[in-house]
């Protein structure tokens, strides 16, 4: 990782920085993190290092790991399910809502671009392209139709899951065939919005989330038994 310079917002920084290597899985669930390690991986002083592991602690991202320090939280199927059962349903609104804004004329050219190019955008990303940009372009997706929703909550709360999302996103798109799937549904979520389709839009968006949930959360679990049997070959 690239040292930080000193800057007022040096907190936020750090916080930043650590929370992108936790979401693109550079900091791996597990990993022990102290105020002192951190702080030399970046260059910086204790201090804004311990204000920002907190606010990632209460976040859900770290985990106290006895005296040692605090360590990477897991990844649980159980919260990927409710976190997706959450964006499931703002996933429908934000479609139905952008689809009523298409019909009623409200929504810009600019936003109907915005995901009219995402969807490009993410369609010609082939089955070889890194991982990394797989996770990128899905996000942008669904931003922009969240965007379009003209609903700023929306797009204020599921930005502020992102980072959950984005760690266990690469489990279903690094899955033979689930790249093209993917990119057919949301090529089916943004026809009905730009069709005004309020109800196809919101059945579709919430269809697309419910599996995609679903579809995370099995893979955790088939993981599980091997994850177990890992940790105790290192006992």
């Amino acid at each position: 990782m690239l040292q930080l310079n000193l800057q007022p917002a040096l907190i936020d920084q750090v916080h930043d920085r650590l929370l992108g290597a936790i979401a693109d899985g550079t900091l791996a669930s597990g990993q022990r993190l102290t105020q002192e390690s951190v702080a030399a991986m970046l260059g910086v002083s204790r201090q804004p290092v311990s204000h920002a592991l907190q606010v990632l602690k209460r976040r859900g991202f770290l985990v106290e790991h006895g005296k040692r320090g605090l360590q990477v939280a897991s990844i649980d199927s159980r919260r990927i399910r409710e976190l997706y059962l959450v964006r499931e349903a703002l996933d429908g609104l934000a479609a139905r809502l952008a689809a009523q804004r298409v019909k009623s004329g409200h929504a810009t050219a600019a936003e109907r671009r915005a995901a009219e190019s995402a969807l490009a955008a993410g369609r010609k990303l082939g089955v070889r392209a890194p991982l990394s940009r797989l996770i990128e372009a899905d996000v942008a997706f669904h931003s922009a139709v969240h965007a379009l929703s003209g609903n700023r909550a929306i797009v204020e709360t599921v930005a502020d899951q992102w980072p959950h999302f984005r760690r266990s996103m690469g489990l279903v798109l690094s899955v033979s065939g689930a790249h093209a799937r993917y990119w057919d549904e949301h090529a089916a979520i943004l026809a009905a919005v730009l069709a005004g389709d309020e109800k196809a839009a919101e059945q579709h968006a919430r269809r697309h989330t419910a599996a995609a949930g679903e579809e995370t959360a099995l893979r955790l679990e088939a993981q599980r038994p091997t994850t177990a049997a890992s940790h105790g070959d290192r006992t």
